[in-house]
């Protein structure tokens, strides 16, 4: 018996995966976390963007 908790301590086996889920929640928090904050300005800029594809759209010749 303490043979098998002996080598249950030591096994390191997915412990790398779980890392990796871990670093991959976080990191999702945190984008969710920017974006959250910064959404007012980025709905903004995307309506400064929409206007000006607009206007640059009508003004073209063609080729």
């Amino acid at each position: 018996m303490t043979n098998l908790i002996k080598r249950f301590a030591e096994d390191e086996n997915g412990a790398t995966a779980i890392e990796y889920g871990l670093i991959a929640g976080l990191l999702s928090v945190a984008i969710i976390g920017i974006l959250g904050t910064m959404g007012g300005s980025l709905t903004g800029i995307f309506t400064t963007i929409n206007t000006a594809l607009s206007s640059a759209n009508g003004t073209g010749s063609g080729g």
